[in-house]
């Protein structure tokens, strides 16, 4: 179902890139996007699970579509679905928020396909940055500093064994995807390497760097990756 509400006029001095954009998400990030395309003078679409239908970002939208489901497999992350409410809703262009699809090269791909735009990094950005181990050796190349490690695609467990000492301990097992810290695992002790990879592996394919800590933080981050 969509739901229409009367959008707000363009400023004169607003420049028109969209008359309408798809917000896929929810929640805060949906919100300010959606009162930076008020702000513009833009439509804006909101779509929603039927577990949302009452929430704020639907409220708050020019338009809001019904996508189904309740669970996000079922609706946000759906690429038909949001496909399929930019072209009921006249959306020209998606704006991803954060998490989700935003990260989805498929979904770029998808919505290059359908001639509508993406509103964020280009297919080829993402296709390389989405990987870990694609992403540092693709900057590294480029002469960006990086913390010391190995990062290469179908690394062994003997491989990673018997790389770690060559990083150095402490060391830090990432996966090659995901984000956010997830599945990182610190290893101190070169004994404590073998069933600690064993517990990384369940989260797909890793690699190593040193890892750099500062007295009374669990961790710190680093620019480069």
């Amino acid at each position: 179902m969509t739901l229409p509400t009367t959008a707000p006029a363009a400023t004169a001095a607003t420049a028109q890139i969209f008359t309408a954009v798809l917000v896929a998400n929810r929640g805060e990030i949906a919100c300010r996007v959606i009162r930076t395309l008020r702000d513009m003078g833009i439509r804006s679409v909101a779509v929603y699970s039927d577990a949302d239908k009452d929430a704020k970002h639907v409220a708050l939208a020019d338009t809001a579509v019904a996508i189904g489901g309740t669970s996000p497999a079922e609706s946000y992350l759906k690429i038909d679905a949001i496909i399929d409410a930019c072209r009921r809703s006249g959306a020209e262009a998606v704006h991803p928020g954060y998490g989700f699809l935003s990260e989805n090269v498929e979904f770029a791909k998808a919505l290059d396909a359908a001639g509508i735009t993406f509103i964020g990094p280009g297919i080829g950005a993402i296709e390389v940055m989405g990987d870990k181990i694609r992403s540092k050796n693709h900057v590294m190349a480029y002469d960006v500093p990086c913390v010391p490690g190995i990062a290469k695609p179908g690394l062994t467990d003997q491989d990673l064994l018997e790389a770690a000492p060559d990083v150095g301990f402490p060391l830090l097992i990432k996966p090659s995807a995901g984000g956010g810290g997830k599945g990182m695992h610190v290893v101190e002790r070169a004994e404590d390497m073998a069933s600690t990879l064993l517990t990384a592996r369940r989260g797909g394919s890793v690699r190593l760097r040193r890892r750099h800590s500062v007295p009374g933080t669990a961790h710190q981050g680093s620019p480069a990756h």
